[in-house]
């Protein structure tokens, strides 16, 4: 069982309003989702597009319900932009992020991305990178993590479907190629499982390198579906393959026992993007944090 004291637990507003097809969920308003998470029994959040840009409006409105931020999505380009375009653009998102009491940051490359892209198979069009790509990528990953590290944050890289750090094989040499002490994974069961991969490799074979961790589900009969019709990222999350922990198919007491064999620390978080309109926001949210706190004790 996990200890309060070193694991705290969130939940993303992909939920309730979807950052790549705002669409989705666009009736939900700000105020409603963070409601709805404190209400379910979480006290962190990431980012959402609807959240105040104001961080002294932000934090007023989380405290109000005993809630905090636990981390942010970044997009870099450090593949195919000069590094210090990216650099400029991190160094914003950790002022913003140290305003709210945070100390993670998820960096997800985002060079040739085709995740928010409907008319391209995360299959059959995901990026590859060059050994010259490659190089600029971890190179750039260094030098943000040392920015990040200095300011006392953890750079949390965050593999995803779509782009050129997706399998278990490309995140083991990102892992490899970039410095421990500057770069750690924002772990995501959903997406190595949607890769078709065993999610807990990356957990024993580089636990010192786990620096946050998204906790999602697959539904084995839309992933199905989404692999045999060469989906793209968008159309498999508007058909529901992601889900809620405990609703699908990836093995939580294999996860979370390799999680508590490292000793864990830092948040755990839901991350679960569906159609709110198919899978209301807050039944889901509830859902997810009963499951956790049986499998864990949270």
């Amino acid at each position: 069982m996990f200890s309060k004291d070193k694991v705290k637990l969130g939940i993303a507003p992909i939920g309730w309003t979807n950052d790549d097809m705002p669409a989705l969920g666009g009736e939900n308003t700000f105020e409603q989702c963070v409601s709805e998470m404190a209400l379910a029994g979480f006290t962190g959040c990431e980012v959402g597009n609807k959240y105040p840009k104001d961080t002294k409006v932000l934090k007023e409105a989380l405290d109000l319900r005993g809630m905090r931020i636990a981390s942010k999505w970044f997009s870099s380009f450090l593949a195919t932009r000069p590094y210090e375009e990216t650099e400029k653009e991190f160094i914003k998102e950790l002022d913003y992020l140290e305003a709210m009491g945070a100390d993670r940051i998820n960096v997800s490359e985002q060079s040739y991305s085709v995740q928010g892209n409907e008319a391209l198979s995360i299959f059959d069009n995901k990026v590859h990178f060059t050994e010259d790509e490659w190089k600029k990528m971890c190179s750039g990953l260094n030098r943000l993590g040392k920015v990040a590290k200095d300011r006392g944050f953890k750079l949390c890289f965050h593999h995803h479907m779509g782009t050129g750090v997706q399998t278990i094989e490309e995140t083991a040499k990102m892992l490899e190629d970039t410095d421990p002490e500057l770069v750690y994974l924002c772990y995501d069961t959903g997406h190595f499982t949607f890769s078709g991969e065993d999610p807990t490799y990356i957990l024993k074979h580089y636990p010192e390198r786990i620096g946050h961790v998204h906790l999602k589900d697959v539904r084995p009969e839309v992933l199905k579906k989404a692999t045999e019709g060469r989906w793209s990222f968008l159309k498999a999350v508007r058909e529901g393959t992601f889900t809620v922990p405990g609703d699908g198919c990836v093995d939580f007491d294999a996860v979370f026992a390799e999680l508590e064999k490292m000793d864990y620390r830092g948040w755990f978080l839901v991350e679960a993007e569906q159609d709110p309109a198919k899978a209301n926001p807050l039944k889901y949210a509830k859902m997810a944090r009963k499951f956790i706190a049986e499998k864990t004790g949270l």
